[in-house]
């Protein structure tokens, strides 16, 4: 606001400029016509017309300001080619006037094409030397010139002395806009960068693709609409109570680097980060360059364990820093498909992820144990082949009638190698899960009998 009265001055002193210019052309002129004028000669048509092309001159000065002043900002432009082509046409009827005296006419020839190519390139320069040439045959109907080669530089002086000031003015102008071009250039990138800065900090607070589908201006085509996605749900356990006992600074240093960490490892796997509900953390895969539905489910059970591990590792950094507590996350993930799109009122909206199966992947979160990653079984049967995961069976949860089958992530079955401690294997007709953590010594031996019965029986079987 406060360079408003600064820029209005700037620009109104700027667009004074074309009428300087013109008034020195005019006034260049004039004193050409007035010297060309012999004085002691009889009075005549011919000096009547020199002398009354001189004072129109000076009179158009004052007249094509008046007009350039009234035009409003639409019409500006047009009305100032139109006086551009007036001021070649009466430097036309000039130099005709003025017997093409050799000097004046090069000069004020130069000068038309020098203000055409400046103003405005070729179409300009085929204006103006229309004009011009239309001045001088005009002139030429009213007054027969001598047409003898003159370098009296008695009339020569006015022109000289007006080319030159127009000359000088013109380039303390082109020095002047160069100056402000290069002043408005450093604010300009000054104020990209300051714009740079903020669209990039604003880019963490909002989804991907709605902070792209904004800086890109096309934040019209992100429509409500469903899409298969695999949704992720994360909490610190006994958070409320963690609050209550820890320092503000201590607890917003804590909560802050936990949530970082979190948000890297999303970013690391492709998730878009929904939202931030104090320690809760919400990820949806599949809104954001989906890379397919199994694909997408992979990722997010790969970043779950990852954000595990990350958060046993930082168990000992805030150890260190005098939190003894131990803080543990429960996760939670489902796929289904969900509805996507911008939600709220029309002063304040946000793109989010909604629906029954973002419930369930909330839901799941709740249900699950400290440090315990539970999927569903749409999640768990696009990932079973990757990843190991034990049966939890059905599990009763808030908001759904009916008991939801849940699976426990292990780990990726690459991870695991010959020391994994579960062990699944479905086929049809054949369907075997077994977590040697949980079988006791006594009944060891009762599962290799029934392992060493059920390969026998097999053997023996004639399958056809």
């Amino acid at each position: 606001m406060q360079n408003r009265p600064v820029e209005a001055s700037r620009r109104n002193v700027d667009s004074r400029y074309p009428f300087y210019f013109r008034a020195l052309i005019c006034f260049a002129a004039a004193g050409t016509l007035l010297n060309a004028v012999n004085w002691s000669a009889p009075w005549n048509l011919d000096k009547s017309i020199t002398l009354g092309m001189a004072g129109l001159l000076l009179v158009y000065i004052g007249l094509a300001f008046r007009i350039s002043s009234r035009a409003s900002t639409e019409n500006a432009a047009v009305v100032q080619r139109w006086l551009s082509f007036t001021d070649a046409t009466l430097i036309g009827v000039a130099i005709a006037l003025a017997n093409f005296n050799l000097l004046p006419t090069l000069l004020f020839v130069t000068m038309v094409q020098f203000n055409a190519l400046t103003a405005g390139g070729g179409r300009r320069w085929f204006e103006h030397n229309t004009g011009l040439l239309l001045g001088v045959g005009s002139g030429y109907l009213i007054h027969e010139p001598a047409m003898v080669v003159n370098a009296d530089l008695t009339i020569s002086a006015a022109s000289l002395i007006g080319v030159f000031t127009y000359f000088c003015a013109h380039a303390f102008y082109t020095h002047k806009q160069i100056s402000t071009l290069k002043q408005e250039n450093r604010t300009l990138s000054a104020e990209q960068h300051v714009s740079k800065m903020r669209t990039y900090k604003l880019s963490k607070y909002l989804p991907q693709r709605l902070w792209r589908a904004v800086t890109n201006g096309k934040e019209n085509e992100l429509v409500t609409e469903r899409k298969l996605l695999t949704v992720f749900f994360s909490d610190i356990k006994d958070f409320s109570q963690l609050t209550e006992e820890l320092e503000a600074e201590t607890f917003t240093e804590l909560l802050n680097g936990y949530l970082s960490e979190m948000a890297r490892i999303a970013g690391q796997y492709g998730g878009t980060i929904d939202k931030f509900i104090g320690d809760a953390v919400m990820v949806v895969f599949g809104d954001d360059e989906s890379k397919g539905p199994k694909s997408d489910a992979l990722r997010c059970v790969a970043m779950a364990l990852a954000m595990r591990k990350r958060v046993t590792e930082m168990k000992q950094e805030w150890y260190n820093k005098g939190i003894s507590r131990p803080l543990q996350v429960r996760m939670g993930i489902n796929t289904g498909y969900c509805t996507v799109g911008i939600f709220g009122t029309a002063n304040h909206q946000s793109y989010t992820v909604m629906g029954t199966h973002v419930n369930l992947a909330a839901r799941l979160e709740g249900a699950a144990q400290p440090g315990e990653i539970l999927i569903s079984h749409e999640t768990w049967a696009l990932i079973k082949h990757s990843v190991m995961c034990r049966d939890r069976g059905l599990v009763n949860v808030k908001g759904f009638s009916t008991p939801v089958k849940v699976y426990q992530v292990t780990d990726l079955r690459k991870n695991l190698g010959g020391q994994q401690s579960y062990l699944e294997e479905h086929a049809p007709g054949f369907s075997m899960h077994m977590d040697t953590d949980k079988i006791r010594n006594y009944d060891r031996e009762k599962v290799l009998r029934s392992l060493e019965k059920a390969a026998e029986t097999l053997k023996k079987k004639v399958i056809i």
